[in-house]
């Protein structure tokens, strides 16, 4: 069902939120007290949106070159059965662009992009746009890049080029149903060309670049050190702001095979003991309360990215979800797993240590789906 009303970024920011109504802190674990912020949770002027990042134009590749996927309805369907309302898709440019031309774009891989915002629409479904790897700078082999988003003119002449087109593309589409992720987890601030000046002054660029094209689009920025610290020197432009819950990256990433020694980590429990620190429900609530402060300046905080890799145990997986997940839902943080199928999600993830039900012919994780419908 399509949402008829058009609401502005200034609506979104102060008005959509106030049905969100403050936590009382003495619901909460012993060691979070009204002496380390207020007496209650901040309201979150975002919905608490839950749902699942969509792989299909995730990556093209080390050559660029991977097929081009279009994404799939049925997940939409699934979703809104399960009531959840939220979709981020985290795309590579390189499958809309006419590479190795960066400036020219391929409308076929567009009309697929169009294609799942359209479908949001139909479910009612959030869609929120990320650049996973923008020009200039990914997370994953930004080696691949011939340039430098953080400090290269031709990298940010680029990126602006695609947000202004994008923006112009589904301009007067309301916020409540359409966002721009600007850009995928970007680095600690000294790492790769990246500091907080210079990624503040390209963020205001896009911000800039996007609003003059659409002065209502709801735009959100992950959080530096990829994605786990919020960005105060932005405070004064409310975008809402994402981060992502990996920590501790032991447990989540145990035996993947992109994290550098992982093969050698013991197998993770939870609570897990890492050096002279105990990670556990109640380390996990005072670890995450920085992000309470955005809250507080009528920031919306959204967990774009979260999920364990299938080799980790399933009941420490489970265990670590349930503590994490009742986190984001008492702080009214919403949340978006990694994946909806795959190695992270709850539909045909691999685990070699879950009993799967047979759902529309895929394997479906019943306990994992159980749990997440709670939060």
């Amino acid at each position: 069902m399509e949402i008829k009303q058009q609401i502005t970024r200034r609506d979104w920011m102060h008005g959509v939120g106030a049905a969100f109504a403050g936590t009382a802190l003495a619901n909460l674990p012993k060691n979070i007290s009204a002496a380390e912020g207020s007496p209650a949770i901040p309201r979150n002027p975002l919905p608490r949106w839950r749902g699942a990042n969509l792989l299909e134009k995730f990556s093209a590749g080390p050559r660029g070159d991977r097929p081009n996927q279009p994404f799939v309805e049925r997940d939409f369907e699934w979703l809104v059965r399960w009531k959840m309302d939220f979709v981020r898709l985290p795309m590579d440019y390189r499958f809309w662009c006419q590479m190795p031309d960066r400036r020219a774009f391929k409308e076929s891989a567009l009309k697929e992009i169009d294609q799942a915002v359209e479908w949001g629409r139909q479910y009612n479904i959030h869609v929120s746009i990320n650049f996973h790897r923008a020009p200039g700078y990914c997370i994953n082999s930004p080696e691949l890049e011939p340039f430098n988003l953080w400090t290269d003119a031709e990298a940010q002449d680029l990126c602006e080029l695609h947000w202004r087109m994008f923006a112009k593309r589904y301009k007067g589409i309301p916020s409540s149903r359409l966002s721009f992720n600007l850009w995928n987890e970007p680095p600690a601030p000294g790492s790769r060309g990246m500091t907080r000046e210079n990624h503040e002054k390209v963020a205001r660029r896009m911000v800039k670049a996007i609003r003059e094209e659409d002065p209502d689009r709801m735009i959100i920025a992950d959080g530096l050190s990829v994605a786990n610290e919020p960005i105060p020197e932005l405070d004064d432009l409310k975008l809402p702001l994402s981060l992502h819950t990996y920590q501790p990256f032991q447990l989540t990433h145990y035996r993947a095979s992109w994290a550098k020694g992982s093969d050698k980590w013991p197998e993770p429990t939870w609570p897990l003991k890492q050096g002279n620190t105990l990670w556990d429900r109640n380390y996990l609530y005072k670890r995450y309360l920085p992000w309470l402060e955005p809250m507080r300046k009528g920031i919306g905080v959204h967990c774009g990215e979260t999920g364990v890799y299938n080799r980790t145990p399933h009941k420490v997986v489970l265990a670590f979800q349930r503590d994490l997940f009742s986190m984001l839902k008492d702080y009214g943080i919403g949340w978006a797993m990694w994946n909806l199928r795959g190695s992270f999600g709850w539909i045909d993830s691999g685990r070699k240590d879950v009993k799967y039900e047979n759902f529309e012919g895929h394997q479906l994780d019943r306990e994992m789906l159980e749990l997440l419908l709670t939060m």
